[in-house]
């Protein structure tokens, strides 16, 4: 039996195309939901054609978006999985598959660690190699890494930075990411959003090291303002970013910005819609990084280093915050687009195919410490 367990809006749309994969080969697996993030899950549910969790773990439908709320979170979970040991894992050998860098992944992967099942984890080994930025993902790889018995890595590079832990690592050619903008984009599902009638950019920041801190948030809105100057920018708001702009009494110094429209957060079709059809997109997120890559559109990246290598050095550029950079980047904006990078390869495939020993689509690499 396969145990997938996720909590997070990115998670559930990575993983989307590996239910779907399996649901085609009539394989039965378990959903667990750590309940992270709660308010999408009806859309993203709906946008993919996923059935709903076989087990909830936190019922309260709100998201996590503070520090003290994670910890009540994290408890309250921890107490319901002990509880529910029994109904969580089935009987027997299995699979317990954890995605990324968050806390549900990290909560995940002990939890399938402790129950004695053989734990998976996708999208493995990628690393900035600075334990703060980004902070806290960077140190929940490293401690999901030590909880792992196979690694699934998007690259070589990736499978590299494994080559100190033990198990197998399988590269997978890619991202399951690719999977799910392949399917956004063959079947054209959701809604139709409100596009701008004029070029426009997408901003989208979340991270920790980006909005916790008044100063740092601060910088951020500084970029936003001078890029409004010239381009008309839609800044897609997460509930933890929307929160802290209240807090720190920015948001209606945005809001009544003429060039600078606050957006919530949208379903993630109608999501690509909007960048499909958008001049760039500015934003601090890893999945933003590799979307864009993958649709070929220019990207700013808000932060000081990245775990990924998708884009970089071609459409996508990391801004270290520089002013130097930033301008660079728009100076010559058009040289950053390039023709969308959607390969025939299918990382999910891969995934399942090596989980149900169904095929041979996926290169192996055993290292050992």
């Amino acid at each position: 039996m396969i145990h997938i367990i996720l909590g997070t809006k990115a998670q559930l749309i990575k993983m989307a195309p590996v239910m779907r994969e399996l649901e085609k080969r009539d394989a039965p697996y378990r959903f667990i939901f750590t309940g992270q993030h709660y308010q999408t899950i009806d859309w993203l549910l709906d946008n993919f054609g996923i059935r709903e969790p076989d087990v909830f773990l936190n019922y309260k439908a709100i998201d996590v978006t503070g520090v003290m709320q994670m910890a009540k979170w994290l408890w309250h979970c921890w107490y319901e999985a002990k509880r529910r040991e029994d109904e969580i894992f089935a009987p027997g050998d299995g699979w317990v598959l954890v995605h990324g860098d968050t806390i549900s992944t990290l909560f995940g992967a002990a939890l399938g660690w402790r129950a004695g099942k053989m734990v998976a984890h996708v999208e493995s080994g990628l690393r900035s190699f600075d334990y703060l930025n980004p902070f806290p993902e960077e140190l929940v790889r490293m401690m999901a890494f030590r909880f792992s018995h196979l690694y699934f890595c998007p690259t070589n590079w990736a499978a590299d930075n494994l080559r100190h832990y033990k198990g197998e690592k399988i590269i997978t050619g890619g991202n399951t990411l690719m999977d799910s903008l392949r399917m956004v984009l063959k079947e054209n599902l959701g809604p139709q959003p409100d596009i701008p009638q004029k070029p426009y950019g997408i901003v989208s920041v979340h991270r920790f090291e980006n909005i916790f801190q008044k100063a740092h948030l601060e910088r951020i809105i500084r970029i936003m303002e001078f890029v409004a100057r010239k381009y008309y920018l839609l800044f897609i708001l997460h509930p933890p970013t929307e929160k802290k702009l209240k807090k720190f009494g920015f948001y209606g110094r945005l809001n009544d910005n003429p060039f600078i429209e606050l957006r919530p957060r949208h379903d993630y079709f109608s999501f690509i819609k909007l960048c499909r059809q958008s001049s760039f997109m500015m934003t601090d997120g890893g999945s933003n990084q590799e979307e864009s890559s993958y649709l070929g559109l220019p990207c700013l990246l808000l932060r000081r280093r990245t775990e990924r290598q998708e884009g970089l050095g071609e459409n996508v550029l990391l801004s270290k915050y520089s002013q130097e950079k930033i301008d660079a980047f728009f100076q010559s904006l058009d040289s950053f687009r390039r023709p969308p990078l959607l390969l025939n390869s299918s990382p999910s495939v891969c995934i399942c195919d090596f989980l149900l020993r169904q095929g041979e689509t996926c290169q192996r690499q055993t290292s050992s410490p």
